[in-house]
């Protein structure tokens, strides 16, 4: 057997002689044998454990079971061997490992060794498997040690908060480097305590992110379920897709959690917990070789970024760190011009809590790609620093440091899962999180399987190593009782479990009951679209039902006395008819007989309507009830309807019983007494159909047909109707009902003077003139002074511009895409439009906001300095004075900037608004060193863009707080506002990552 690295508690062998073999039961056991003090047994199936099997099935059995306790488990290594006693070397043998606990007693191979094979020589031997009816099967049991308790464990019904004390957090698709974030926060239990200080009784859930935090931490320390994080991240802003987004783990501890964390503790008491924790100094030195000139600057830090590559351990790291390092002419000094220059770092102070960042992603040149550094890399349980301070720094503190945390990165550059290990005491055991699975683990596991030193392409490697000062450590993982958590989330937390627990009995409860809808006589009556009735079709009235809900024990008989005694004209003589989907619309199916008067109405919906997501029901009503009508089983239920030309509308009218099989004139005889006139008659078949009933004709008429008359017309009635524009035949109605369309329309532009979204029943088969009719006579405005545009099926973000002269229809337009168009409303007629091209361009104040729209229509042969001349004229602006910048946006990005001499038509036309802006004086006059930038805000993370880009000049040799007072006024913010502005720098190259500026920076 394999070793597989663990400890050998104990190792037994024990050879079972088997005679017979032919003549054995299907099933067979060993006599006992003793492996780590327990009983065992082999298991033999001679012709396989199943029936059907043709190989030789073996398991090893735990025989012990009522000595054990109910949590007992034991695990196992574990192989055997099928051999023949005169020559040993022809054996059969398979290994195993497995957990056997006393649900699981069992294990071993169901196909150990192909049963034709047990009587034959093989190629290499003279003799068989099994000779003279014997062999001899050997088991070897190895018992290993279990180290953390769930080696080799299935995970079912697993119980971490019992196992190791803590409950893991759900991943909601890749969240995985936020929750490692979350509970390395979490198991820091004096910043938890401080968290939980941070004022969110008036913050409102979903909405704040230290509310969020705080009710994931106080659940991590109660629940005894996995946490749910949808909270937070809905506070973050994100959506189900940023959701299945990978991020870099360090970006989301830094920027996302102890930023937020940072920013809501300023200015309270809580002001300097995060750099209290985290926050060291580091002084560089630059020392010139060939001048007596040397300049020093001290930073701050939170996290240290260490060289993997070239380095065996931590050690090396940073001995790398601190080595003076030669530069060449790389340093500009006043007077002198660049010089050579040795720069070197030394150590001011180290925080209680050190977070070291492995660099395992390091850019490749020649490659042009980021590649993983998954070299062998050491890391020790505890370190001592102290000699890496400088010389002036405090040494009254020893600086010895424990591990306390290790980031796992598994995966490479196109992405990756992260777990962490973590410890909550100094010399605590081991545990390992890994979104909802809490695990204990090994110091091995934490240390040398993490090394890194694989050559495959998904490795797991440590990544971030959190180290606390062993002196510290104390205060630092200090526990949290029921007294630190804020009584308003304690309170707010169990009033959400009673509403949730309320919740859980209402849904119960409500499996209990059936809710059954009601069609009436009125009902049919009132309804003027296609079928019986609507529930679901908003482009027609909805129809009015009587709605009931009933225990699902309630007897039809009762059942029926509830309804009847809704109405005192109701009488007992009623019964039900089931409605079912059939063509599209509900239609009657079946009549409830007395025959179940005593059957349950959840056994009559499971018996009839079962494929329905709920129970519909017709109440038919017959003042002298005749008993012989129920006999009549060759008959069948309809609906008439009548459409009358003169109202334009159809109404039901009744029901009426027809032979099944009948012809269309003995229909026609009962539609005639109803309206005392001759008639044509037609049958609903689907919403688009209808079926025209020939004289003559016999026809099989179903429960639930419908069938629609009108009176005759004369040739003089039907010119009558057609001049006034009005419906004068059956087909023509339904055919203008299945072509009825609800269309949404929503202003394409953000116009204070018309913002208005609405919707319009039109028919598909309208023409853009008519649409445009229909839309402008809503608006109150002239049809020619309308443009649509489509919408994008997924986004519905506008796409194409409809042009006045299509051929299309509205069903053609709308075809794959959403039922809305955009409108966008001209101050000149779409004919004149057709030799200019329009453009809304917003005018920026000198502040970077909307200031003013300004339409522009110029013809097709112009260029961008008529675009000029066009704002000057409307702004009234001197051209010789003012600079105009003219500018179009994609994703909140500066995209094209045109120049005055570029055609318009260089102008893409999806770019439908532009923005403007008069050239700001110190970006005229530029001095030689002085650079231009691309400005876009930001909210959060660097991918979350918004607002509107501007350009901005950096000035050479300008001091940062210059710069950043020159930003506010551009940005035209007060003090307050802006010192809460984070500021970051972005290489053009895709791997570097953005550099934050704050008031250290250089």
């Amino acid at each position: 057997m394999p070793n597989l690295g663990f400890e050998v508690e104990d190792f037994q062998s024990y050879t079972w002689q088997i005679t017979g073999w032919r003549d054995l039961e299907k099933k067979v056991m060993s006599p006992k044998f003793k492996a780590g003090g327990r009983n065992w047994r082999i298991f033999l199936y001679p012709y396989g454990k199943i029936n059907t099997d043709t190989a030789v099935s073996i398991y090893l059995g735990f025989d012990d079971p009522q000595g054990v306790p109910t949590d007992w488990h034991s695990c196992v290594q574990f192989a055997f061997f099928l051999w023949n006693p005169e020559e040993p070397a022809l054996c059969v043998s398979h290994h195993a490992h497995h957990r056997f606990t006393v649900e699981e007693p069992y294990w071993g191979f169901n196909r150990f060794c192909e049963q034709r094979n047990l009587f034959v020589t093989s190629s290499n031997h003279t003799r068989s498997l099994i000779e003279s009816n014997a062999c001899n099967i050997t088991a070897c049991v190895r018992i290993i040690k279990d180290p953390t308790g769930i080696l080799w464990h299935n995970f079912t019904n697993y119980d971490s908060r019992k196992v190791t004390g803590y409950v893991g957090l759900k991943n909601q698709g890749a969240t995985g480097s936020l929750n490692v974030s979350l509970q390395l926060l979490y198991c820091i239990s004096y910043l938890r305590k401080a968290i939980y200080q941070i004022p969110t009784e008036e913050d409102e859930s979903g909405k704040s992110v230290s509310l969020a935090i705080q009710r994931i931490f106080y659940q991590l320390q109660t629940s005894n379920d996995p946490v749910e994080t949808v909270e937070l991240t809905k506070s973050y802003g994100w959506t189900l897709q940023d959701c299945s987004i990978q991020r870099d783990f360090l970006d989301i501890f830094k920027f996302m959690f102890i930023g937020n964390l940072r920013s809501k503790m300023n200015n309270t008491k809580l002001d300097g917990v995060i750099s209290e924790l985290f926050c060291g100094k580091i002084k560089h030195h630059i020392k010139c070789t060939n001048i007596d000139y040397q300049f020093s600057r001290i930073e701050n830090y939170e996290f240290l970024t260490l060289d993997v590559l070239g380095c065996k351990n931590l050690v090396d790291s940073f001995n790398n760190f601190v080595q003076e390092v030669s530069f060449e002419s790389n340093y500009y000094v006043s007077g002198y011009g660049l010089q050579d220059t040795k720069k070197s770092i030394t150590f001011e102070s180290f925080p209680p809590i050190l977070n070291l960042v492995l660099r395992r992603w390091v850019y490749i040149e020649r490659r042009e790609t980021v590649v993983k550094i998954n070299d062998l890399f050491e890391y020790p349980m505890e370190i001592d620093l102290q000699n890496y301070l400088s010389f002036d720094a405090d040494k009254s503190k020893p600086h010895k440091y424990l591990l306390h945390g290790v980031v796992i990165h598994d995966g490479d550059k196109s992405g990756g899962l992260y777990y962490q290990y973590l410890r909550h005491e100094k010399n605590g055991k081991w545990i390992k999180f890994f979104n909802d699975k809490v695990t204990p683990a090994t110091v091995k596991e934490v240390l040398d399987d993490n090394y890194g030193g694989g050559n495959k392409r998904w490795f797991p490697a440590a990544y971030v190593l959190t180290y606390i000062r062993e002196s510290d450590i104390d205060d630092i993982l200090s526990p949290v009782f029921s007294e630190d958590v804020p009584k308003h989330l304690q309170k707010r937390i169990d009033e959400e479990k009673a509403l949730c627990e309320k919740k859980r009995k209402e849904d119960k409860e409500r499996l209990s009951y059936l809710y059954i809808k009601v069609v009436t006589k009125k009902t049919f009556k009132n309804h003027q679209g296609f079928g019986l009735v609507n529930f679901e079709n908003r482009q027609y009235q909805l129809s009015e039902v009587l709605q009931f809900k009933v225990k699902k024990s309630v007897t039809y008989k009762t059942f029926k006395s509830m309804v009847a005694a809704k109405d005192e004209n109701l009488t007992k003589q009623i019964r039900f008819w089931v409605l079912v989907n059939r063509q599209n619309n509900i239609r009657t199916n079946t009549p409830i007989t007395d025959n179940y008067l005593d059957m349950s109405m959840e056994e009559i919906y499971e018996k009839m309507a079962s494929k329905q997501n709920e129970l519909i029901l017709y109440l038919e009503i017959t003042r002298i009830f005749n008993k012989t009508l129920t006999e009549k089983v060759f008959h069948s239920m309809i609906f008439v309807k009548y459409f009358d030309p003169h109202s334009q509308s159809l109404r039901g009218l009744c029901h009426i019983y027809v032979p099944k099989n009948c012809k269309a004139d003995d229909i026609v005889l009962i539609l005639r007494e109803k309206k005392k006139l001759a008639i044509h008659s037609y049958l609903e078949i689907k919403p688009n159909r209808i079926q025209y009933l020939e004289p003559k004709v016999t026809y099989e008429m179903k429960n639930g047909d419908i069938i629609c008359f009108q009176k005759e017309l004369s040739t003089n009635e039907m010119f009558e109707y057609q001049i006034a524009g009005l419906i004068y035949d059956i087909p023509t109605f339904y055919d203008i009902l299945s072509m009825r369309i609800v269309v949404q329309f929503k202003p394409k532009v953000k116009d204070c003077r018309r913002n208005l979204k609405f919707e319009l029943v039109l028919n598909r088969k309208y023409m853009y003139d008519v649409v445009a009719k229909h839309v402008a006579a809503y608006l109150n405005m002239d049809p020619l002074k309308l443009l649509f545009t489509t919408a994008h099926p997924t986004s519905g973000t506008p796409e194409c511009m409809i042009e006045r002269k299509t051929n299309r229809t509205l069903a053609e337009i709308l075809e794959n895409t959403a039922n809305f168009l955009y409108y966008e409303t001209l101050n000149i007629s779409i004919t004149d439009l057709e030799t200019k091209m329009i453009f809304k361009v917003v005018w920026l104040g000198t502040t970077v906001k909307e200031k003013e729209m300004i339409e522009v229509y110029l013809p097709r042969d112009s260029i961008v300095n008529d675009i000029f001349e066009e704002i000057s004229k409307k702004l009234n602006l001197t051209l010789s004075k003012s600079k105009i910048r003219l500018y179009d946006v994609m994703n909140c990005k500066i995209l094209n900037e045109y120049e005055s001499n570029d055609p318009i038509d260089k102008i893409q036309e999806h770019f439908t608004i532009l923005y403007a802006e008069e050239i700001p004086k110190e970006e005229v006059k530029l001095c030689a060193n002085d650079r231009i930038v691309q400005v876009h805000h930001f909210t959060r993370e660097l991918l979350r863009l918004h607002g509107i880009p501007f350009k901005f000049v950096i000035k050479a040799g300008e001091l940062l707080s210059t710069t950043k007072l020159r930003l506010q006024t551009r940005l035209g913010m007060n003090e307050k506002d802006f010192s809460k502005v984070k500021i970051a720098i972005i290489q053009a190259v895709s791997y570097t990552k953005p550099h934050y500026i704050d008031d250290d920076s250089m």
